[in-house]
């Protein structure tokens, strides 16, 4: 069995939550693409990330289903683990900080794969939403208090591919950011925090807590 290492990424203040997260620290080990497509959905997290170059941050970052050129929470989480000034995606390179308790990175809305905003009046409609069916990437949404920036959220992936609901979405959490253009605090799925501001030039940080869960 390939070595690998497990993180929460965007926990909640207590420490709890977050959405899990594979890395694989020497992706050396297994370099062939489809290997590596086979060995995610094997593990079946949301994401699995190989670490291609660990002193320059070049990743490869895989769902249970495909390839990906540019994800939130496995960036989140690689950078804390690797504490590398930027990390290097097929999308571009992502700008990292790390501050206290809180890892960020910084990249762009139109590397985020396409999906849909979808607003709720109210955050109980969101609480009490279904799984809906798959075939659109959904990420409903609603204003716990607006003046605060704070926002109620769950992330739908709809790929069919074992990951009904994403407990933490970094992307998305860019895309809403950059569509409201202001810095949201947002509470996703069961209770995953995930801060973010707008920055010059069209870029959007996006932070969380990351734990070392195994």
């Amino acid at each position: 069995m390939t070595d690998y290492d497990v993180l929460r990424v965007f926990c909640g203040p207590r420490g709890g939550y977050g959405n899990e997260l594979a890395v694989v620290r020497e992706g050396s080990v297994m370099p062939d693409p489809e290997e590596r497509q086979a060995f995610a959905a094997k593990l079946g997290f949301s994401e699995t990330v190989f670490v291609d170059d660990p002193e320059r941050g070049v990743i490869d970052i895989y769902t249970p289903a495909l390839r990906l050129p540019f994800a939130g929470h496995p960036c989140v989480g690689t950078a804390w683990l690797l504490d590398v000034p930027e990390l290097v995606t097929p999308a571009g390179v992502v700008g990292v900080r790390l501050d206290g308790e809180f890892s960020w990175i910084e990249a762009r809305a139109e590397w985020a794969t396409p999906r849909t905003l979808r607003r709720y009046a109210t955050p109980a409609e969101v609480d009490d939403l279904a799984v809906p069916p798959a075939g659109e990437w959904i990420y409903a949404w609603a204003w716990e208090d607006e003046a605060a920036g704070r926002v109620r959220a769950r992330a739908f992936p709809g790929r069919d591919d074992g990951i009904e609901e994403d407990e933490a979405t970094g992307a998305a959490a860019i895309l809403l950011t950059d569509q409201l253009g202001r810095a949201l605090n947002i509470t996703q799925g069961a209770g995953s925090q995930l801060l973010t501001a707008p920055q010059p030039g069209g870029w959007v940080e996006v932070g969380g807590r990351v734990l070392l869960e195994r």
